[in-house]
């Protein structure tokens, strides 16, 4: 069949020819016969074995369910991935994806996969040990366990290789497998933990707060979404957030927990409960909880001292298991006024340290929260506001999170420079660069009261929005490396601004002209 493809410049280029695993598989009957030699012939020639078929499969899978004993071994010897999943659904559905008529991709299935599946069955996500499985070939399930195949992934419908297993060997096998593979997982798993601790994890993606971190963030709720993706691979089922501000009233109690019987909404149950039964070991986050109903708090009593929660239908949840974080910005003022004056004595004893040739420590390692701050300052505002002592006292630990340093406000900087620079190179191929002063500049614009945010918002302000209007104004190549600097008299705080220039290939810069996007003279003031 001869095609005619037409399009712009920008049309990519068609995908390579499939290598020659594919033409050998689509004959199954002369596959059968093949030695292993052949393909081990092709592997050696740098063809891939685990390139895809353009219809999703691998030549694993198709090796895997037409038992070719050979074939399954030259590829697993070859490198081949025994734990992909086959991207093909079912006949009906994949024609409808990829635009390409049903009967042509019933024939492909059939001629160069195998005719022996049902054509509406879905098989997306299907590894080569469930087609090894379907097959009941229990000598290439033995060669693919063997090899690294994991018995527990899913396809999409949620089922193991052991759901379509019949009775006998082929299910003691598999779950014999199973049981090994459980253990060696946990094993790996503790074994991680010992080497990679949560705390040395937290400091990739926390800046600062070492107090915080020890005891268990750039700010608290991204400390809470880190512990719950060092606990749980799948972030999205293990991490629950509830923003609290929007339980102020008394009714909205409901939403927490479910309607009782006789109420709109009871059949769709609790925002809270609805999660927890899907994962009653999740990162719970309880976001800004001082906005919340007295109410809400009086439910929270049950949940944090036994670990458990009745919703609106009478059903209890058992989720002892669960961590439950909990942030409030009560007595933030106090702690902040506090924490300023402990860090710069520890600032006068970093200097102390320095100046007998002492190695440098961050002073946030100095700065500690006395009990006697906590006794006597922040647990009374507490009680203020809660105004229930039981509440208070079910809580395990109080964690203070306190203003950034001037180092810790550089790599807040450089962290968020860095992660536009990545979607910069990463949408337009932009190359960008800064130097020294920008971060002393964009550090400058730290908000003691807005904490971390007031740092991202700064760079979006005076870096991403630049950006912005040099992307829309046209003044940005493709390909392009910008360069930021500090233009003006940094002794005036007020003078200082950013300068946006493209760096040339013989190091020559040139200085953006970007137009601003209104003119404020010509903005109209109503009063």
């Amino acid at each position: 069949m001869v095609g005619l493809s037409v399009g712009n410049c920008g049309t990519p280029p068609p995908p390579p020819p499939p290598p020659p695993f594919f033409f050998l598989f689509k004959f199954a009957g002369i596959c059968y016969h093949l030695c292993g030699s052949v393909y081990f012939r092709l592997l050696a020639e740098g063809v891939d074995p685990n390139y895809r078929h353009r219809l999703g499969w691998t030549p694993l899978m198709v090796a895997s369910m037409n038992r070719l004993h050979n074939v399954t071994k030259a590829l697993l010897d070859g490198g081949a991935d025994p734990n992909l999943g086959d991207d093909f659904s079912n006949v009906y559905s994949y024609s409808r994806e990829k635009g390409i008529h049903s009967l042509e991709v019933l024939v492909i299935r059939e001629d160069e996969f195998s005719n022996r599946l049902n054509g509406r069955a879905n098989f997306r996500g299907c590894t080569p040990l469930h087609y090894a499985v379907l097959a009941d070939d229990l000598r290439i399930v033995h060669m693919l366990l063997e090899a690294g195949a994991n018995p527990l992934l899913t396809n999409e419908l949620g089922h193991t290789p052991l759901a379509y297993a019949k009775k006998g060997e082929m299910q003691t096998l598999l779950k014999e497998w199973e049981g090994k593979f459980q253990e060696e997982q946990r094993r790996r798993e503790a074994e991680e933990r010992r080497r990679f601790p949560l705390e040395r994890r937290l400091r990739e993606h926390i800046i600062g707060q070492e107090g915080a971190i020890n005891m268990v963030a750039s700010g608290k709720t991204e400390l809470a979404k880190q512990v719950a993706r060092y606990m749980h691979k799948d972030i999205k089922k293990g991490f629950i957030r509830m923003d609290m501000s929007e339980f102020q009233e008394k009714h909205e109690v409901a939403k927490f927990i479910g309607s009782p019987p006789g109420y709109v909404g009871h059949e769709e149950g609790g925002q809270l409960t609805k999660q927890l039964k899907q994962c009653p070991n999740a990162v719970v986050l309880f976001d800004e909880v001082d906005k919340a109903h007295p109410d809400v708090l009086t439910i929270m009593l049950q949940l944090f001292d036994e670990g458990r929660l009745t919703d609106g239908k009478g059903k209890t949840i058992e989720c002892k298991d669960a961590i439950f974080i909990m942030t409030s910005n009560v007595a933030s003022d106090e702690i902040a006024h506090h924490a300023l004056q402990l860090r710069q004595e520890a600032q006068e004893q970093n200097r102390r340290r320095l100046a007998d040739n002492l190695d440098d420590v961050q002073s946030s390692h100095k700065i500690t929260i006395s009990k006697q701050f906590k006794e006597n300052v922040i647990r009374p505002i507490l009680k203020s506001h809660f105004r229930r002592d039981e509440f208070l006292g079910r809580i395990n630990e109080i964690v203070y999170f306190l203003p950034f340093c001037h180092s810790e406000l550089i790599q807040l900087v450089s962290k968020e420079l860095n992660f536009w620079a990545k979607k910069a190179k990463q949408r337009h191929n932009i190359t960008l660069l800064w130097d020294r002063p920008v971060l002393d500049l964009l550090a400058s614009g730290y908000n003691l009261h807005y904490g971390a945010r007031s740092i991202k918002h700064e760079v979006e302000r005076r870096v991403v929005n630049q950006l912005a209007a040099a992307y829309e104004q046209e003044l940005l190549p493709k390909g392009c490396t910008l360069r930021l600097s500090v233009e003006g008299h940094t002794e005036d705080p007020g003078a200082p601004g950013l300068r946006l220039e493209i760096v040339g290939e013989d190091s020559t810069s040139q200085k953006l002209d970007i137009q601003p996007p209104f003119n404020p003279e010509e903005t109209a003031h109503f009063k």
